[in-house]
């Protein structure tokens, strides 16, 4: 069979992306079949495409915080444990993408102290993995959507439950989601003012670089073969700081998480770039972690904090 031509092989910088291959056609009994017309269609890539899975998981829903809008945002993906997913939902959504990223928000997640929603979350990413959709956990620790039960407890407890916490999840979950958020947000983590909640305690009184080596180090403990990210929003040097610190101390970090939330307008392929450029120096794996793109109202400039912006 001669090789396919296509337009990648006309610009060497997309040399990378194209390739050539030899395919032989056989009937039933292995005898190379002759003059059939052959389809060839593309039905996976390396690329990993995601969403998260509203609607597939079987998180209960539960008291997440005080910051309205997240906590809004939160329940809009939460479904009663055991729950089918919609077949039409299900057929487009798997039409589309190929890895699923499973919320583990620890408020949803153990709304209730000792009631972890294991179980539901173990049927949902074996849901997925029958049809070989890789999973994601987001995130291990983060210190919003938190679980009221964990605020008034004092802060050395609140660091061996956040142990045990990400040991827990990471075991219970290994070979099912074996890729993680190990951490979410930590630039802005300590000086958190939106809700006053336990894990920003914690972060303020033990420091930023604790609160990475406390999740990776404890998920690593928990499965060799994990994956961890260390995800953020904040794309200026603050958090190129923490990544060269991060680095510097020891903690070893697989892949760079990078938050594109858009409420203010549309990067442009400009910036995409220059993020790309400035992160990839670390000689890391880059995701774009989180995505959001507004169909309606942008959300005023002189605003800088997505929380403090409610569309009337």
């Amino acid at each position: 069979m001669p090789a396919l031509n296509h337009s990648f092989q006309s610009d060497p910088s997309l040399a990378h992306r194209s390739g050539t291959t030899r395919l032989t056609v056989t009937g039933a009994d292995g005898a190379p079949l002759a003059r059939r017309e052959v389809e060839v269609a593309q039905v996976r890539h390396d690329v990993q495409f995601a969403c998260i899975s509203p609607g597939f998981v079987g998180t209960v829903e539960s008291e997440a915080g005080d910051v309205p809008s997240l906590r809004s945002n939160a329940a809009d993906g939460a479904r009663r444990a055991g729950a089918e997913p919609d077949p039409r939902v299900a057929a487009q959504w798997l039409d589309l993408f190929d890895t699923a990223t499973l919320p583990f928000y620890w408020g949803f997640f153990e709304g209730e102290r000792g009631a972890p929603q294991t179980t539901a979350l173990q049927a949902s990413a074996r849901w997925f993995a029958e049809r070989g959709v890789r999973t994601k956990g987001h995130p291990l620790v983060w210190h919003t959507v938190q679980p009221r039960w964990l605020k008034p407890l004092p802060t050395d407890e609140v660091e061996q439950l956040l142990r045990e916490r990400v040991r827990r999840e990471v075991s219970d979950m290994a070979g099912l989601v074996d890729s993680w958020d190990a951490i979410n947000e930590v630039v802005i983590m300590p000086v958190f003012d939106k809700d006053d909640n336990a894990i920003t305690r914690l972060a303020r009184e033990r420091g930023r670089f604790h609160m990475m080596r406390l999740a990776f180090e404890e998920a690593r403990a928990a499965n060799p073969r994990v994956r961890l990210l260390l995800n953020d929003f904040d794309m200026s040097t603050a958090y190129e700081c923490l990544i060269e610190g991060a680095l510097e101390a020891g903690i070893e970090i697989d892949a760079l998480g990078l938050q594109s939330h858009m409420h203010q307008g549309w990067w442009g392929e400009e910036k995409i770039e220059r993020v790309l450029d400035r992160f990839s120096r670390y000689g890391l794996p880059l995701h774009f972690t989180e995505v959001t793109l507004l169909s309606g109202d942008l959300m005023p400039a002189h605003i800088e904090d997505l929380n403090d912006h409610q569309v009337t």
